[in-house]
């Protein structure tokens, strides 16, 4: 007996739905270990970057599976996936959320953070890797204070870009 167009149409939509969740692990795997490395690298004694939604309010905690874009989106969708980082800019209640969004391609993941230029790391992450998202996360939240700062140093500073999400936590 043939197979009827339903059958068919579930036969691919069960392979969409399998690459699907392939896609949000290995970004939930990418997106955890570069929250704990980060962290090591900012500062080894303290817990200070955490998993949180791209938009909206948040708190200083690790919002697990709420962390990611397709949260809440009934079936998962097979597309670029985004996190936030709250990284803790005061040594205080001052985080600054980063949003980064990943793809995948082959073996490879393309992380972007806001509107900044991508990263391309080899799958799976590798130490050396981590190292250097560790540094140029770190660099880009620097620049940003620095060349905040020297725009407002040279008169410059009245621009109408967006900025980062910086937010003071209560404890």
């Amino acid at each position: 007996m043939a197979e009827s167009r339903l059958d068919t149409l579930s036969k691919a939509a069960s392979v969409y739905g399998e690459r699907s969740f392939d896609n949000y692990a290995q970004i939930r795997s990418v997106a955890e270990q570069v929250r704990n490395s980060l962290c090591a690298y900012l500062d080894n004694g303290q817990e200070c970057v955490f998993l949180v939604p791209p938009q909206g309010p948040f708190m200083a905690q690790n919002y697990r599976s709420m962390a990611f874009s397709v949260t809440g989106k009934g079936f998962l969708p097979l597309e670029p996936i985004s996190f936030g980082l709250a990284v803790n800019i005061s040594g205080k209640g001052d985080y600054m959320r980063l949003v980064v969004t990943c793809h995948k391609e082959g073996q490879k993941m393309y992380l972007q953070v806001e509107d900044a230029e991508k990263y391309e790391i080899d799958l799976p992450l590798e130490k050396e890797a981590l190292g250097q998202i560790n540094e140029n996360l770190y660099q880009h939240l620097l620049h940003w204070f620095t060349d905040r700062v020297s725009q407002y140093d040279d008169g410059q500073y009245g621009t109408s870009d967006i900025g980062f999400d910086i937010q003071r936590i209560d404890d």
